[in-house]
């Protein structure tokens, strides 16, 4: 591509634990991408917003409280709502598999627990990032 991918990186709600979201910041940024992390204590509206006026390919939300079942979710329809359905939801956090594969079903992108390889996130956003440009062409 003749673009960097531009990635978004959130903390919905009042978990104030931001290491990971950091790492996860970082290893976008070494491996090319352009990233703008949001900070702590964003709504899903403050994060959609930013998506759009930033013009992200990709929203990885970082959640760590319990609340990605809702979280998740108003971020996806919030985008969805404003004509950005091509826009990349996924992210991670303490989140058990049943409710990554409900996720799933809703068009949540993949979404990564605590161990996961920096790596794997990385190749998983370029794959994803190359077969829509594909598409596209």
């Amino acid at each position: 591509m003749s673009r960097p991918i531009r990635v978004l990186v959130a903390k919905p709600g009042l978990d104030g634990h931001d290491r990971g979201a950091k790492v996860v910041a970082a290893a976008l940024r070494d491996a090319g991408m352009e990233v703008i992390y949001t900070g702590l204590h964003q709504t899903p509206e403050m994060i959609a917003t930013a998506a759009i006026q930033e013009d992200v390919d990709v929203v990885g939300l970082s959640i760590l409280s319990g609340a990605h079942m809702t979280l998740f979710p108003r971020v996806y329809q919030l985008l969805v709502d404003a004509g950005r359905d091509d826009v990349l939801v996924t992210g991670g956090g303490i989140i058990p598999k049943e409710d990554m594969d409900a996720l799933r079903a809703l068009g949540i992108g993949q979404l990564f627990g605590p161990g996961t390889r920096t790596s794997d996130l990385v190749d998983y956003i370029r794959h994803w990032f190359e077969a829509k440009h594909q598409l596209a062409t």
